[in-house]
């Protein structure tokens, strides 16, 4: 009972939070540099229990917040030059030539890894900017805050769906070599409540909706998109786990385990959500 009550407190905290930092675009640059330190860090802990790997912990974590800063800045209009990127490919380069001067066993590892860690969360997390900040037709940037938060709704809605339809009706397994728990008739039924949840938001902001080109349609492809892909990214965290032979990736989050735990399908339906929103410029 005590694990329930503060598996809910923390995951109401957590909502909370994640919805009020988007009011402000300061406060939604402020608490996801935050989680993009806090994610790397834990990441870079965790590869470095693996034998032979030796991951810079402090400048990878550094690099990774201030790509993710160096995105806003350009992404906001903020910073005009793409000369901001500058010192995170220098960090990166660092990272690199830092292994001829180290005693290390096997630096193609330390390599993999550092870099994998720039990928897999330093790169996602950055592409929140590109889905907050639009420019208009007089070149003007805008601050919108409505598609990133609903990235983070529609995972929210498919994770509870899903557990709600799988309790109930689950019986074909998922994937089951990676997560026993997960089964087809939940992850449907997460897509259903997706969809729903899309056709409210699209009927509830049809104003706001229509000023950068989204009608309901559109909300459905990215419902689709983002409890598919999300999915996937649920997935990818726990093969990751298991490679690794752990349970949680940590227990920063009271119930809910670490970051990697709280954020692992928005590492993928983040980007997914970008690459969809431009695909459909092409069309």
């Amino acid at each position: 009972m005590k694990n329930v009550i503060t598996r809910t407190v923390t995951g109401v905290l957590f909502v909370a939070a994640i919805v009020v930092c988007f009011l402000k675009p300061i406060a939604m640059e402020f608490l996801f540099a935050l989680v993009t330190g806090l994610t790397m860090w834990e990441f870079c802990g965790l590869v470095n229990n693996i034998e032979n790997v030796q991951v810079n912990r402090f400048i990878s974590t550094v690099a990774g917040v201030y790509f993710f800063l160096a995105m806003g800045g350009y992404c906001s209009g903020m910073v005009s030059t793409g000369a901001v990127f500058v010192p995170y490919l220098l960090t990166i380069i660092y990272l690199f030539i830092s292994e001829l001067y180290i005693t290390t066993k096997n630096a193609i590892n330390d390599w993999a890894y550092t870099m994998l860690g720039q990928m897999y969360i330093a790169l996602p997390f950055s592409t929140i900017n590109v889905l907050a900040f639009n420019a208009t037709a007089d070149g003007t940037v805008t601050f919108n805050y409505l598609i990133p938060l609903s990235v983070f709704i529609f995972l929210w809605v498919n994770d509870t769906g899903a557990y709600c339809i799988g309790s109930l009706l689950g019986k074909h397994k998922l994937f089951p070599r990676i997560s026993p728990g997960k089964t087809w008739e939940g992850s449907i039924g997460g897509v259903i409540f997706v969809l729903i949840a899309a056709v409210i938001i699209g009927y509830l902001n049809a104003d706001k909706s229509a000023d950068f080109g989204f009608n309901i349609p559109i909300w459905l492809g990215l419902g689709l998109v983002v409890a598919v892909i999300g999915t996937w990214g649920d997935l990818v965290e726990s093969l990751f786990k298991r490679t690794l032979g752990i349970k949680d990736s940590g227990s920063i989050l009271p119930g809910h385990g670490g970051m990697l735990d709280r954020f692992d399908s928005s590492l993928m339906a983040l980007p997914a959500a970008v690459i969809y929103i431009y695909s459909l410029t092409l069309f």
